[in-house]
């Protein structure tokens, strides 16, 4: 049967079904006897879980621990509900990946903000696709990545899941990430799913789940850019919405958002799903439903195709059908679409599920994560300190120096597995201010939960048995490595500047890890759900260096976090400073190359680094008459900041060779593209990599454009002396903008183009001529 003859033939209660979810966690039971399973799972619950049939298995990755236990339990799951359900109806499985599947067994790689940092697109797709091949040999379908929001306020807990703050990069980046899911040629076996639409990392205040204050054109022209090239180079199916709200309308219930613009706009004919208990947040966050029923009305009229991870307000849609307040054909679009999906994945009967790839080799999945950290350590400033000559006699200090979690951030195997620890200690009553005969699951992401640490170490180190820490990777590159455990995330100095010294006497120079814990669980300042009014090195660590620094020593400073910091001060006194941008259980290795010049680093900022949380937000792609840069002449700054400008640029990063970028002399380009052709030469004393970032500005239009936006970028390798020419370009459809009318145009009159090394650092400066263009297309 088609799916269009199946959806006439179900009743109105199995169509609401396949518009809902079951979590895996409602299947829980005891373990079985013999096993050394902490838990198992009651199928045969099913039956009366979900009598109409099921559309959706959430957080699947709660299943076995290990990558058989896995494949068996969905398997069961799945053959259960096709078994009961009517005509077969196959359950879509979720997971998530954006660093790897988060799964205990499954390869884990850097994290986004990262991945982003190595400016390496092909890495994202190399990578996406080793967690397709996971996600598809373990019976899944659908990951829930990439997160493809913008961010430009650090002061959000989840930037280190995104791709940073341009649209550019971002869109690169996730399009390159949709592709790996995908494969390219074949239908796919695995979708990708796109969220959060819309502007969800622009919450007031920097607040997780808050009013997003952005106008439409901003809405459509920047954060929507990311979308857009994920449905149209790379085919998105799968959109999941936004936990704001803009315009005091949830987006979750946005009929503009989810429908006009999304749909009839950006050309999405695929599912939307809902975030998270975003649908039930209508009747108790935003109090714009009364009932459950009212609030499954709204979100299902906006344009969302199903409830996850349950059904708490979907399973009164049949109420409002049959009471006249929603027309079915509504409920019948919705379930058109999540079996036009589940068909393509073969979850229809008669339909068939396109062959996965196989997974490669675990010495080349290694490899491919190593290589994406080795290219994501970024060199933020350098003095001559570094690369650490042989024999230098070296310190190590800091709270991150001998840690291997801290280099995960939430959506990994590590915060995965911290979930189960986390609730077997709330529920043990280990928590202070927490009652385990009342406490509910969502109380385990706030919970501050003394002394766990050592747990969560354990856990990592177990989970990864070969990752090195760093002093372990500093000590396996050098015999002359001392450690002295000082400094902390949480606590006050606990050490005097008399017990330093004497620590220090012997150090030629110190290497300060220091940085801030990212997760889902435990005492975490960086994560879901966390917001950081001054995002800074909590605990004592900025004291740490303050006082090494009093010393005299030299000290090389590394930054574990997956968001910009202020740093301002920890900078002025560090004579290097790297940043180790999450980098899983390739850190270790990856931070030593970098500091030993085994490998010379290459990273670039994916985000910009505030010197004040006063400049929050703070970004390169600023308006005309905004912001800190201000091409057309002064404009206002901050009268208590010597500068208004950025601690680091978008796009900075230092090499220990240096390069000089000229304009070639061919630069023709094609009528419809913004181009220019350069020769990069390596110019200093050893080989290295770069990135080249082209950016354009539009000088006039109807409406206020950016001052600078990122159009293309090469990373280059180049042994000293070597020169290459690179013809970067872009097409002119990257400048449009919606009009004063509302709808969308190419710019047209003069165009400034130019080239450097980062969006403070140019080398070339150009200008085009555009002609003058018909509009892409009607109202926004």
């Amino acid at each position: 049967m088609t799916p269009d003859q199946i959806l006439r033939k179900l009743t109105l209660d199995e169509k609401v079904a396949q518009l809902t979810g079951v979590m895996m966690t409602d299947l829980l039971a005891p373990p079985v006897e013999g096993s050394d399973a902490a838990f198992s799972f009651d199928v045969a619950r099913l039956a009366s879980l979900r009598p109409h049939g099921v559309g959706h298995l959430s957080m699947a990755w709660f299943a076995g621990s290990t990558r058989e236990r896995l494949r068996n339990d969905v398997s069961a799951i799945q053959a259960q509900i096709t078994e009961s359900a009517p005509f077969g109806i196959g359950v879509l499985v979720h997971f998530e990946a954006i660093s790897g599947v988060t799964h205990q067994a499954a390869p884990q790689f850097p994290t986004a903000w990262a991945q982003a940092a190595a400016w390496d697109p092909e890495l994202i797709e190399a990578q996406a696709a080793v967690s397709s091949a996971y996600v598809h040999d373990v019976g899944g379908h659908l990951v829930f990545s990439p997160v493809m929001d913008i961010a430009r306020d650090p002061r959000w807990g989840r930037v280190h899941e995104t791709y940073g703050e341009d649209p550019e990069l971002v869109a690169r980046s996730a399009v390159s990430f949709v592709h790996g899911i995908h494969g390219r040629g074949a239908a796919p076996s695995v979708l990708a799913t796109g969220k959060h639409f819309l502007g969800y990392a622009a919450s007031e205040g920097g607040l997780n789940q808050a009013i997003t204050t952005l106008g439409r054109r901003a809405l459509v022209d920047e954060y929507a850019e990311p979308f857009r090239r994920a449905i149209d180079e790379a085919g998105l199916a799968v959109v999941m919405n936004s936990y704001n709200d803009i315009d005091g309308v949830p987006a979750v219930a946005n009929r503009w958002l989810l429908t006009e613009l999304l749909r009839d706009q950006l050309g999405f004919t695929g599912m939307v799903v809902s975030d998270y208990d975003s649908v039930k947040m209508l009747e108790t966050i935003f109090h714009t439903a009364r009932t459950p029923g009212e609030a499954a009305a709204q979100a299902l009229a906006a344009g969302i195709d199903a409830e996850l991870p349950s059904m708490d307000r979907f399973a009164g849609l049949a109420d409002e059908v049959q009471s006249g307040r929603l027309d079915e054909r509504i409920v019948d679009q919705a379930v058109e679409r999540v079996l036009d999906l589940k068909n393509r994945l073969g979850l229809i009967p008669g339909s068939a599920r396109h062959a996965g790839r196989p997974a490669p080799p675990a010495h080349e999945t290694a490899a491919l994560g190593k290589q994406i950290a080795d290219q994501a350590v970024t060199l933020l400033t350098n003095d001559g300190v570094l690369p650490l000559k042989p024999g230098t006699r070296i310190v190590v200090v800091g709270p991150a120096a001998d840690e291997l979690r801290i280099h995960f951030g939430a959506y990994t195997s590590a915060s995965d597995a911290e979930m189960l620890l986390g609730s077997r200690a709330l529920a043990a009553g280990e928590i202070p201010g927490i009652d385990p005969e009342t406490f509910v699951f969502t109380d385990i992401f706030q919970a501050r939960m003394p002394g766990i640490e050592p747990r969560f170490e354990m856990n990592a180190r177990a989970a990864h048995p070969d990752a090195p820490t760093l002093l372990a990777s500093l000590r396996a590159r050098s015999s002359s490595v001392a450690c002295h455990p000082i400094g902390s995330f949480l606590g006050d100095a606990s050490w005097g500047d008399e017990s330093l010294a004497a620590v220090l006497a012997e150090a030629d120079v110190v290497v300060a890890a220091v940085g801030e814990r990212t997760g889902w669980v435990g005492n975490n300042t960086a994560g879901e759900g966390q917001t950081t009014a001054e995002p800074r090195l909590p605990g004592d660590q900025e004291k740490l260096i303050h006082s090494i620094a009093q010393l005299g020593v030299p000290v090389v400073t590394v930054v574990v976090t997956g968001r910009p910091l202020l740093l301002e001060e920890v900078s002025q006194q560090s004579n290097a400073l790297v940043l180790a941008p999450l980098l899983g259980e390739h850190a270790g290795p990856a931070i030593a190359d970098v500091l030993f010049g085994t490998v010379n680093p290459s990273g670039k900022l994916p985000s910009t680094f505030p010197r004040s949380v006063g400049q929050l937000p703070i970004y390169h792609g600023h308006h005309y008459g905004s912001g800190y840069d201000h091409p057309s002449g002064t404009r206002h700054g901050y009268n208590d900041l010597a500068d208004s400008s950025p601690l680091f640029a978008f796009g900075h990063g230092l090499s220990y060779t240096t390069f000089d970028v000229t304009e070639a002399a061919d630069t023709s380009a094609k009528a419809d593209e913004l181009a220019l052709t350069v020769t990069v030469t390596n110019t200093g004393k050893c080989a290295g990599s770069t990135v080249i970032q082209l950016y354009g500005r539009v000088t006039a239009a109807p409406v206020v454009r950016p001052v600078r936006q990122l159009l293309d970028f090469r990373r280059v390798e180049l042994d000293p002396g070597e020169s290459t020419s690179l013809a970067l370009s872009a097409p002119v459809t990257r400048l449009s903008y919606t009009g004063l009318d509302g709808s969308r145009y190419v710019p047209d009159g003069t165009v400034a183009l130019s080239v450097g090394l980062a969006s403070d650092d140019i080398r070339i400066s150009s200008t085009i001529e555009l002609p003058r263009y018909e509009r892409l297309y009607g109202r926004v």
